[in-house]
């Protein structure tokens, strides 16, 4: 993964990337390494627990405690080394905030307009509920890409998030 890092932060227009924390402190420390001091470094992300879990999938991969309890768990040990911020559900969004200070970077996929279809993912969230939730990047894939009008879907879209911006500052 090290060396897929190194690697990454050298390509133009690479803003963000991502790698699970449940890989472990070594390896979130060897990417952190890795990236080194690259003017306009990637951010380096940490995927905690996957939107498409639920408390179900957690048991059965092993882990214990509650979504929110590893999620936050997840999101101190990559803050602890090194990460800039982590992929975490809307749902634990806030949770790791409080965890992990203002400054640690949020990403939120599962982003569904109230009409889109949940499809694979079990844990979802409304643009502005991810918004109020402590979201710094949003990823919203098929509500767009599986849109009869993907145009009117982005715009649509694009009001909710300014909305939910105008009342959260």
């Amino acid at each position: 993964m090290a060396k897929a890092v190194a690697v990454a932060v050298q390509l133009p227009r690479v803003q963000l990337l991502t790698l699970h924390a449940s890989s472990g402190a070594a390896v979130m420390r060897a990417a952190r390494e890795a990236a080194g001091s690259v003017s306009k470094r990637p951010k380096l992300l940490a995927v905690t627990v996957l939107t498409s879990f639920d408390a179900a999938t957690l048991r059965e991969i092993g882990m214990a405690g509650s979504l929110e309890t590893r999620a936050v768990a997840l999101a101190r040990l990559a803050k602890k080394t090194g990460m800039d911020g982590v992929v975490c559900s809307a749902h634990e969004a806030r949770a790791i905030r409080r965890a992990c200070g203002p400054e640690f970077v949020i990403l939120i996929p599962g982003v569904r307009p109230r009409s889109g279809a949940a499809n694979d993912q079990s844990r979802i969230a409304t643009p502005a509920e991810a918004i109020r939730a402590g979201a710094d990047y949003l990823v919203i894939g098929r509500p767009i890409t599986a849109a009869r009008d993907p145009r009117s879907a982005v715009l649509a879209i694009v009001n909710e998030i300014r909305s939910a911006m105008r009342h959260t500052r």
